[in-house]
């Protein structure tokens, strides 16, 4: 498809750019540096990134519906008011591991905070193997552990009539399928539905179009792909102009352009003169599919 535009319009340097999501009543793009230990506000209209500094790998970043934002923080869950920059803790998880970070997270349509713990890294992706677990934060700020020896928990989302939930372990190279219970927040009947091909790499952050399609971001892999979860297909893929694509979102006025995080951890001064834009946030336009809106926490 000719019509693809892709443009680096945040020259963050993210150390570990991660966690895109649209803010609709902000009219910006927020976005988290895992590492860089910060939480991220960029405005198409000003064209630059405001940023909140915290006290630990900050992972992901949602909308509350009381209003602000919650984050995963170190093994946190905690909550932040952007004009005040104040972060306080909800609770916290893994109590009995000393080196694990919470990494990925999403909000499900009922208002539940998902989100996956992993051991701290090493290298970029080389760490302590099945020390992760996935936990949901209920609306009540109580959590459930849904299960443990994860590697790294990343992409989560749900398909449209929010019968399944989408969940990728990295490590697995797979994108996997669970039956969802909306009522209950409940997941069971794993399996892949998707298993990446050499060049694509490790599977990362993910999200769902209008379709019901989803698009990955494959880290290393420089590019994200949209598979059809019913087919297990790969429909399209998109191919960046820096190798460790992390996240990508759907936002803009209309949900119609793409946005795409990126990191620069692990790459030598070689590796980043060749991709000076490695770190950056990506807008991709021209997809023809629109995203859907994200879910706010209702705690």
């Amino acid at each position: 498809m000719s019509s693809v535009g892709i443009e680096c319009v945040a020259k963050a340097g993210c150390r570990i750019g991660e966690s895109p999501v649209w803010d609709e009543k902000e009219g910006a793009l927020l976005y988290v540096d895992i590492t860089g230990r910060k939480v991220c506000r960029w405005s198409p209209v000003t064209r630059q990134a405001q940023a909140i500094p915290v006290d630990a790998p900050v992972s992901s970043v949602a909308l509350r519906k009381s209003g602000d934002y919650v984050i995963t923080l170190g093994t946190r869950f905690a909550a932040l008011k952007w004009k005040e920059e104040l972060v306080t803790t909800i609770t916290q998880v893994d109590k009995d591991k000393a080196n694990t970070r919470f990494n990925d997270g999403k909000v499900d349509p009922a208002g539940r905070y998902f989100a996956g713990t992993m051991a701290e890294e090493i290298r970029p992706a080389v760490l302590e193997r099945h020390q992760g677990s996935l936990y949901t934060l209920f609306p009540d700020l109580s959590v459930v552990k849904h299960f443990d020896q994860v590697d790294i928990s990343n992409g989560l989302d749900w398909s449209l009539d929010h019968k399944t939930f989408f969940y990728i372990d990295s490590l697995s190279y797979s994108v996997d399928a669970f039956d969802y219970d909306l009522q209950t927040g409940k997941i069971g009947n794993r399996r892949s539905i998707y298993k990446l091909e050499k060049e694509e790499s490790i599977p990362d952050g993910m999200c769902i179009d209008i379709e019901g399609k989803l698009w990955v971001a494959c880290y290393d892999g420089g590019r994200v792909i949209r598979l059809d979860p019913e087919t297990g297909k790969r429909l399209q893929t998109v191919k960046l102009p820096v190798d460790k694509t992390t996240s990508c979102c759907f936002g803009g006025k209309d949900y119609s352009e793409m946005y795409v995080t990126s990191a620069s951890d692990g790459m030598d001064k070689e590796w980043l003169s060749r991709q000076p834009q490695a770190g950056g946030i990506f807008k991709i336009t021209g997809l023809g599919v629109k995203g859907v809106p994200p879910y706010p926490f209702a705690g």
